[in-house]
């Protein structure tokens, strides 16, 4: 059986408060959005990777690294608070129609989780099964959230979910994981039918690194990454490709 073809999805609005004109801020001397763009074209398993932006600013950077922009989003799918699945479907729409052939599956690459590896996207696509929606990718973090989240109560500490009282030791706490937005693969035909991904979703987890599952939403999180990536400690090979 031949391989599904696979539309990956980068999404980049122009409007961002938390840290104005990010998608297009240089990290380690690319365009935030370029690292994504330069991902996908080491990944085989992808078929085509579509930038999704109404900023004509960074439609003009995702295309000076090669980026393929071949619609700009509507003003309505573009607000501060427009869920992504609206975005991600009307961009699956947009490109089988431009392209008169149809996807079996898409991924969204957010350019604000610079750090994903082509081997992450190779374990994704090669863990989506049979009976699968798709595939999250999740990292397990430094601390339980169910041993340690507390919460204020009437004036005093009380644990946040009434179970953890009734462990008596943090090593006997099940392992919990936290979804990092490294990356996320779904089926196109569960884009097309689901109205929230969460609730109705059949989903494999993908685990990464915690230490490498960053975001970006703010200058000190931004300088964070850069400073990391300076130092060897979060991988970067399309820099050293040149790619």
């Amino acid at each position: 059986m031949s391989a599904p073809r696979l539309l990956a999805v980068i999404p980049a609005r122009g409007g961002s408060k938390g840290l104005p004109g990010k998608n297009i801020r240089p990290l380690m001397g690319l365009p935030l959005i370029a690292h994504s763009i330069r991902l996908a074209r080491m990944c085989p398993e992808i078929a085509r990777t579509v930038v999704s932006t109404d900023s004509p600013e960074i439609a003009a950077a995702a295309r000076a690294e090669g980026g393929d922009v071949p619609f700009m989003r509507p003003a309505d799918l573009a607000g501060a608070d427009t869920p992504m699945w609206p975005v991600l479907r009307h961009a699956l729409d947009e490109v089988e129609r431009l392209e008169g052939k149809s996807y079996d599956v898409l991924m969204l690459l957010d350019p604000t989780s610079p750090t994903r590896l082509p081997e992450d996207v190779r374990a994704a696509a090669a863990l989506l099964g049979e009976g699968d929606d798709g595939v999250v990718c999740v990292s397990r973090p430094e601390f339980n959230p169910l041993w340690h989240t507390v919460v204020e109560k009437d004036g005093r500490m009380a644990d946040w979910l009434p179970e953890a009282g009734r462990i008596a030791r943090r090593q006997d706490a099940p392992e919990l994981y936290r979804i990092n937005g490294l990356l996320y693969l779904w089926r196109t035909e569960f884009v097309r039918r689901a109205r929230d991904w969460r609730a109705e979703g059949r989903h494999r987890m993908l685990v990464v690194p915690d230490a490498r599952a960053v975001s970006i939403d703010d200058l000190p999180q931004f300088e964070r990454v850069e400073a990391l990536a300076r130092a060897g400690l979060l991988p970067m090979p399309w820099l050293k490709e040149g790619l």
